[in-house]
């Protein structure tokens, strides 16, 4: 099997400055560090900017990282150890207690340890929650790379869910196709256990997280074919970074080549906000723009692309944001009212949910300072 080189220790990255590596030690001293020489090469060292540098190398507010609870609904939906129960007919099974530190972004970085191999969770009380809980349909494998598991670990809980005849979807978050996609290519025994349990009348899906079109490698696209041969369905979630993809001619040519690739862009999800993002926050009114600049440059597929937030409350879909103003809707809600419109008012510097104010209250506001 052809393998990656993996390196953990900062002090590999030759292609660095020693300052650089001096800096980055004092945070991979409190988040650890793993990259490969795949993903590695994609990157241009030679540009501060290139936007896979900046995804692999950690930024400094990574330090100020120390309480992680983002949105404020880290725990609030817990019903059972590795189980969140958030929404009714939806079930997150946490399938390892370590996310993959290649996920700079991450707002989990709580459950990121020195040694990845060493926190598989212990699924039994979650397999046995869901099992007694017949409204949830879809099931969704997180806490870590999904398709990074054991080959026969990730059998084991497959065929557990596909024995609950309630679960019908199953979910696997995942950016191993673009981090590491030989990996997936020559994982045979991985893409049996796939190809066994997704079904013509329950299918597998396969979230991935590709933020860049300079991920699409012919590699990446050997390993989608692989994932798509084995019976599953690809899907994307693209989070909006600044310096990263914030420019409508990154995002188009993203959407143009998820869909020649075989791959339905679900959304772009606006950064949570936790202390690692304050290097890369972008207003919503700027998001928005870009968003619907990089939909009119790309092909009705593309255009399927939802502009989401993923708040405490439940997942926001922004809708427009005109003259001050954001009209949005909740597709899901923890609150039982999917659906629901609001007109919010949006002030320029506005980057999250919580950063806006409803109109009877601005407007009250306003009656106020006058009087």
């Amino acid at each position: 099997m052809t393998t990656s080189k993996y390196y953990t220790d900062v002090g590999q990255l030759t292609m660095i400055t020693e300052p650089e590596r001096a800096r980055l030690k004092q945070m991979t001293d409190t988040f650890p560090f793993r990259m490969n020489d795949y993903y590695m090469k994609l990157a241009n060292w030679n540009d501060p900017g290139d936007p896979i540098r900046r995804l692999v190398i950690p930024g400094r507010a990574e330090l100020l990282e120390h309480e992680l609870q983002a949105a404020g609904d880290a725990n609030r939906y817990s019903v059972v150890p590795g189980v969140r129960h958030k929404y009714e007919t939806t079930a997150q099974l946490m399938v390892a207690e370590v996310c993959n530190p290649y996920c700079r972004y991450c707002f989990r970085k709580h459950l990121l340890r020195k040694n990845p191999n060493d926190g598989l969770s212990d699924v039994e009380p979650g397999l046995r929650y869901i099992s007694e809980h017949p409204e949830i349909d879809t099931v969704w494998l997180t806490g870590g790379d999904g398709l990074a598991l054991p080959a026969e670990r990730l059998r084991y809980i497959l065929g557990k869910l596909r024995d609950m005849e309630h679960v019908n979807i199953i979910r696997l978050g995942t950016k191993l196709p673009i981090f590491d996609p030989l990996r997936i290519c020559e994982a045979m025994e991985l893409l049996d256990a796939i190809h066994d349990y997704s079904t013509p009348d329950k299918r597998i899906y396969i979230m991935a997280h590709i933020h860049h079109p300079k991920e699409i490698t012919p590699e990446s696209k050997r390993a989608f074919r692989a994932l798509h041969d084995a019976g599953a369905i690809l899907v994307n979630h693209t989070t909006l970074l600044q310096g990263i993809n914030d420019r409508a001619e990154v995002l188009s040519e993203l959407l143009d080549k998820l869909t020649w690739a075989g791959l339905s862009p679900d959304y772009f999800s606006v950064n949570r906000p936790v202390p690692a993002h304050s290097e890369g926050g972008l207003t919503l009114q700027k998001i928005y723009r870009i968003v619907e600049k990089a939909k009119s440059r790309t092909s009705g597929l593309g255009k399927r692309v939802r502009l989401s937030m993923s708040h405490a409350t439940g997942k926001i879909e922004i809708l427009a944001i005109e003259n001050g103003k954001a009209y949005l809707k909740y597709y899901e809600s923890h609150q039982g009212d999917p659906g629901r419109f609001m007109i919010m008012e949006c002030p320029e510097h506005a980057e999250w949910f919580d950063d806006l104010i409803p109109e009877g209250k601005a407007k009250l506001k306003q009656e106020n300072a006058i009087g």
